[in-house]
């Protein structure tokens, strides 16, 4: 799947307000996460609504405790593998939050300012299906072509990059299979 001034070709497009420029216009890591809305419920808009400012926090009790949350991920890899895209690759998204990763022997913060993020619909219990790891696969393999500097030591989750607050995409999440299909990876 090429990439077109920012967008993965064969992705719906859903664009989040929840975004803005690069300060730098680097695009050098891969975060990949997990969501699932109500938690441990998949299919549904859901996610689409929260990452577009438009969850109703009444129409389940988990939705008011994030009301008001303004959060996006590039990329949306849904259940049957198909692919939503929020925000362009060429653009910030709103993902990490608070993390930090270690580029080479210095500590870097502020991650959404060079970072992709990538959520796969899921929970950190249930297997990811086998249309995701495809997805995910093809989805990776653009980016690094089109963004030489993700490396594959340089495709990480927000567990390595947030480990005190955050565990997805957790231990469902098939690593070994996942560097199978794309070249060797870390976590």
């Amino acid at each position: 799947m090429p990439i077109e001034q920012g967008w993965l070709e064969g992705a719906r497009h859903v664009i989040s307000p929840n975004q803005d420029a690069r300060p730098e216009g680097e695009v050098s890591l891969l975060v990949l996460h997990s969501i699932s809305l109500p938690p441990g419920q998949f299919s549904g808009d859901a996610i689409e609504r929260l990452f577009t400012n438009r969850l109703d926090a009444e129409a389940h009790p988990y939705f008011a405790a994030i009301r008001g949350l303004r959060v996006s991920a590039h990329l949306l890899i849904r259940r049957d593998g198909g692919c939503v895209q929020f925000v362009p690759f060429t653009a910030r998204a709103w993902h990490a939050g608070r993390s930090w990763w270690r580029d080479g022997r210095r500590w870097r913060r502020a991650l959404n300012d060079f970072s992709v993020g990538i959520e796969l619909e899921g929970d950190e219990v249930t297997p990811y299906t086998e249309a995701q790891y495809r997805s995910l696969a093809c989805a990776t393999r653009s980016l690094r072509a089109q963004y030489p500097a993700i490396t594959a030591e340089r495709i990480t989750s927000h567990a390595r990059v947030a480990p005190l607050r955050k565990s997805d995409p957790g231990p469902a999440f098939d690593w070994a299979y996942f560097r199978q299909s794309v070249g060797k990876v870390t976590r």
